[in-house]
């Protein structure tokens, strides 16, 4: 994987368009000449390493985002669309895709957008049908789940809220008595049964539930602070980023006030200088900026400030059923987050049983890429109706070779060797012999002996 040649001429294409250069200037800022530019373009020719670093130099580029902007989600992106059903009766294989992609980028885009849009139930007439969850998170990975104005904003506040009070909660709540005739009230469970804030203008109340717990207090304030003092910010984003109705608008804006909250608990020069001397040990990191573990795992992904980067960590959540509820793939470019099905190897699946036990774990995808993950269970808010509280799984992951200096990594074997075989979920793993197994391989053709049964009763013909 390390030694494979990148192709990726559709985004310096895009790259060059947004800094409004000709092909003749970008040459000249790259020390290269016009045609061979040309050829990068037409992917024709590779990108080579010292070109990378004049990107990043020049133009202030993360070079990790020539892989995540590769048309469709790359090879991987492709390759889990073409699983779909209506693809059986084809064999595309890897080389195969990768050929797409070089000869032809962005007729593989137009075929994710189309397959995307029909997947949706929407057609090219009817673009409002799309998924808004969809819409937005397409609209959050673009950015990488960085919001630099917001943080900046938030941070400043933060700093300026701390020479008030050492209690952040408390500051929020003066601020904004005092400058927005807002009072916070907590309410008993059986007064707000099935929400856990309200807005009560009539009131100039914002109503809490006795059901959150300190960090999710203070992250509800902060959101509404955010909501009314990052108001023009928020607006500037939702508009800019053109989604199509009021749904995925409405849930942009959600997501924005959050990273607002977030960003105001979790002030980004001191979080990541936490980070970092801390090993990212998250049970100090919580301690420390009174956040729950969700919040800090989410806040891991968003570390991608220009010139004072954190690792770049992805983060997903599902249910005990295997559904994903919130999946941020942050700078991590991970497959994992993206993947529709996940594999039940991964010690995500395994820590409802321990509660408030953090499980690590190594693993290697059939690419060749090896992981080192983080996983614990976390309990929403409820009211344990029936004996029963929502309980749900937050992953953490970034890649092997960046993981060294973690404090989860101590003493661990970080080589590929040492990793856990792990798929993207049974339809698009082609591992065989796996006991594990529930369902055949995506364009695999099945093989069957009648002499001999093995440990999967699929067994199948792989390249």
């Amino acid at each position: 994987m390390a030694d494979r040649k990148l192709f990726a001429g559709a985004v310096i294409k895009r790259l060059r368009r947004t800094a409004n250069m000709t092909q003749l200037a970008l040459a000249e800022a790259l020390d290269i000449s016009p045609s061979y530019l040309n050829l990068i373009e037409r992917n024709q020719r590779p990108l080579s390493a010292r070109l990378m670093l004049l990107l990043a130099d020049r133009f202030d580029f993360d070079p990790r985002q020539l892989v995540a902007d590769q048309p469709g989600g790359g090879v991987d992106g492709l390759g889990r669309r073409l699983a779909a059903p209506m693809f059986d009766d084809l064999v595309v294989d890897r080389a195969e895709l990768e050929e797409w992609l070089i000869a032809a980028p962005n007729a593989a885009e137009a075929f994710v957008r189309l397959f995307d849009s029909r997947s949706a139930g929407g057609d090219d007439n009817a673009p409002e049908t799309l998924d808004p969850f969809q819409l937005v998170r397409t609209e959050i990975e673009r950015w990488r789940n960085h919001f630099a104005d917001l943080d900046a904003m938030a941070e400043t506040l933060a700093d300026e809220l701390r020479l008030g009070a050492a209690d952040l909660y408390g500051a929020i709540a003066e601020r904004l008595r005092v400058n927005h005739q807002l009072t916070i009230r907590i309410l008993p469970e059986t007064v707000l049964p099935d929400i856990v804030r309200r807005l009560d203008l009539h009131a100039r109340q914002l109503q809490l539930s006795e059901m959150l717990d300190p960090a999710s207090r203070t992250f509800q304030a902060a959101a509404l602070l955010g909501e009314i003092e990052a108001q023009a910010e928020i607006e500037g984003l939702v508009s800019g980023a053109d989604l199509p109705d009021k749904v995925s608008k409405r849930l942009y804006h959600r997501h924005l006030s959050s990273y607002f909250a977030a960003a105001l608990m979790m002030p980004y020069a001191r979080f990541l200088r936490a980070c970092e001397q801390t090993g990212y040990q998250i049970q100090v990191l919580q301690r420390r900026f009174g956040a729950s573990f969700e919040q800090v795992a989410h806040r891991l992904t968003t570390m991608q400030r220009v010139g004072a980067r954190g690792l770049p960590f992805f983060m997903i959540r599902i249910d005990r059923s295997g559904l994903v509820s919130k999946r941020f793939a942050g700078a991590s470019n991970a497959s994992l987050v993206e993947s529709a099905h996940r594999c039940p190897l991964w010690e995500i699946h395994r820590v409802f049983d321990r509660p408030l036990e953090e499980r690590s774990q190594l693993i290697g995808l059939e690419d060749g890429s090896t992981w080192f993950t983080l996983s614990r269970a976390v309990q929403g808010v409820g009211t344990g109706v029936n004996g029963y509280f929502p309980e749900f799984a937050v992953g953490l992951g970034l890649s092997a070779d960046m993981a060294a200096g973690l404090y989860y990594a101590r003493g661990i074997d970080l080589s590929t060797e040492s990793a856990t075989p792990v798929g993207l979920g049974c339809p698009a793993c082609t591992r065989d012999k796996c006991p594990q197994r529930s369902a055949a391989p995506k364009n695999r053709t099945l093989k069957f002996d009648e002499l001999e049964s093995g440990l999967t009763p699929y067994s199948f013909v792989n390249d």
